[in-house]
């Protein structure tokens, strides 16, 4: 039997609850949002969505672009009840957030999942602690560790996002990220090869020459092996790359964007390395 679609509602917070910028973010440029939602935006983003949805599948409200725990929780809650209400009235079956790993702990978890939050997706980026350092991320590799343990000791699933390609990665540091990623056990993982976007401190990196982002063919090569190594630990790879949009393209400076990476990661080698 076909596994059902699931509609995913993405609303969008851009460097909402960060405590800092790290190197390569621009979520205005990414998203195209500016700004937190209020929460009638919030709503008529839902409605919108539900309005067109023809399919069966399970429905979530997911809050993207920022770092939603270390937003104060008098705007989390607002969210989540906003949330919340959608899943009281039947229209739709949960809701998932994405933070960073040094915003989790046992207490914010228990707050999570009292809202209705079944998946909580980690911007993890890297398990080398030389290359968060030199991202600006501000936490290290065991801060990703414990958080994965605590949401999953919690009962709430957890997916793992990487960026590949951040300043001081390596093919090696890359490859390990990934195999310590897998021996975390996430229900799935998404990727995201490092991109310079313009009004970035990566941007200003780039033009003073003390950051050089892999080329297309590089990137695809080391993927493979990254894929991989998922695969075989029948982890799914729910996403590889940033959608494509004129938001995005606008902003892009350089880096191994391809609107179809998956695809190239799939390809024969020879066939990728010509794109």
């Amino acid at each position: 039997m076909a596994k059902k679609k699931r509609l995913v509602i993405p609303v969008f917070i851009p460097f909402g609850g960060c405590p800092h910028r790290c190197v390569f973010c621009n979520q205005n440029n990414i998203t195209g949002a500016a700004g937190l939602p209020a929460t009638g935006d919030v709503v008529s983003t839902v409605k919108r969505y539900l309005s067109t949805w023809k399919g069966s599948g399970r429905r979530e409200i997911a809050f993207y672009g920022g770092s939603f725990t270390a937003l104060e929780r008098e705007i989390q809650q607002r969210y989540l009840e906003t949330a919340c209400s959608f899943v009281a009235d039947g229209s739709v079956d949960s809701v998932r957030i994405s933070t960073r790993p040094d915003y989790i702990d046992d207490g914010i978890t228990r707050f999570l999942k009292r809202y209705a939050v079944e998946t909580v997706e980690l911007g993890a980026q890297s398990f080398s602690d030389e290359v968060l350092r030199l991202s600006a991320r501000g936490h290290d590799s065991r801060d990703t560790e414990r958080a994965v343990g605590t949401l999953q000791r919690g009962g709430i699933e957890v997916g793992v996002q990487l960026m590949p390609g951040l300043p001081g990665d390596t093919e090696e540091s890359i490859i390990e990220s990934a195999r310590k990623a897998a021996s975390l056990r996430p229900s799935f993982v998404r990727i995201y090869p490092t991109l310079v976007i313009k009004d970035t401190p990566l941007y200003r990196m780039y033009l003073e020459g003390s950051y050089t982002p892999w080329s297309l063919a590089e990137m695809v090569r080391v993927l493979r092996v990254v894929y991989g190594i998922f695969t075989d630990a029948g982890i799914p790879v729910v996403r590889v790359g940033l959608h494509s949009s004129s938001t995005l393209e606008e902003g892009l400076v350089d880096g191994p964007f391809h609107p179809s990476l998956r695809e190239l990661i799939l390809r024969p080698e020879e066939a990728a390395i010509r794109s």
